[in-house]
């Protein structure tokens, strides 16, 4: 993904088409995993497979993450190791990369979209809400890790996003709390979680939403009582209250004219 070999990243970062014929519109899906590793089958292959039923392209972005050894070892108060904003650039090569192959692939480029789950939901947020030389048309962060600041971080994300020495700087915590992030012309956001997530407190979408109908942004919030985390588009997970968010998602998608099937 990156074509400068000598880039740091080059090796750990890779993004892989799903190309449904036909399809306008494509999506960047990015798994989550707490910014420490990748749940890259189960919120990665299975939702850009999904997608690709579903009559839409999708790439599967595998970014930097602190990883198991920096996780276990705490080695990241030694060395660098991957940390903001390692990701956020992933991201944003990935962006780069699909416009850059839009005529390839047949996409039309208004409508290149981001899916995110958990740490991936950050991820794609920040996409939207940091102004980079590409941008998202449209954001779907999945019970999504949204803020670094008390009392409701998930602070296994905030660990993996800032590194072991930078989580403490109250600063960088607020420029990567998404909540305070929010831009007026950011794009439309699809934003759903449970209330029984075990994970990534319910919260941090809450935040999420009173953030972006503060700024007039165009967005959806679905609520589900029950689901739990890490569900994905997995029909044996969750529950069956939250399942239908695939259809929900599909059908704010065509609403706001990103497909038309």
């Amino acid at each position: 993904m990156w074509p400068d070999k000598s880039y740091r990243g080059y090796k750990k970062t890779s993004i892989t088409p799903y190309i449904a014929e036909g399809s306008k519109t494509a999506v960047i899906v990015c798994p989550g995993g707490s910014y420490s590793w990748l749940d890259y089958e189960g919120e990665g292959v299975e939702v850009a497979q999904w997608l690709q039923q579903n009559g839409i392209s999708a790439f599967v972005l595998k970014y930097r993450v602190q990883g198991w050894w920096a996780w276990f070892w705490h080695s990241r108060y030694i060395v660098r190791g991957n940390r903001y904003p390692d990701m956020y650039d992933d991201g944003q090569r990935a962006l780069q990369w699909v416009y850059a192959h839009a005529d390839e692939y047949g996409i039309d480029t208004t409508k290149i979209g981001m899916m995110g789950f958990s740490a991936g939901g950050h991820m794609v947020l920040m996409q939207g809400c940091f102004k980079g030389e590409k941008n998202p048309a449209f954001i779907v962060p999945v019970y999504p890790v949204v803020t670094m600041a008390a009392p409701c971080v998930h602070k296994r994300s905030r660990r993996g996003l800032m590194g072991e020495k930078q989580r403490k700087d109250l600063v960088l915590r607020d420029s990567l709390s998404m909540e305070k992030q929010v831009r007026d012309d950011m794009p439309p956001v699809f934003l759903i979680n449970c209330v029984d997530d075990p994970v990534v407190d319910y919260h941090n979408s809450i935040l999420m939403d009173s953030a972006l109908t503060a700024h007039g942004v165009s967005h959806k919030y679905i609520q589900y009582q029950t689901g739990g985390h890490g569900f994905g588009v997995n029909p044996n997970k969750g529950t069956a209250e939250s399942r239908p968010w695939k259809d929900e998602c599909l059908k704010w998608l065509k609403e706001n004219g990103f497909i038309n099937n």
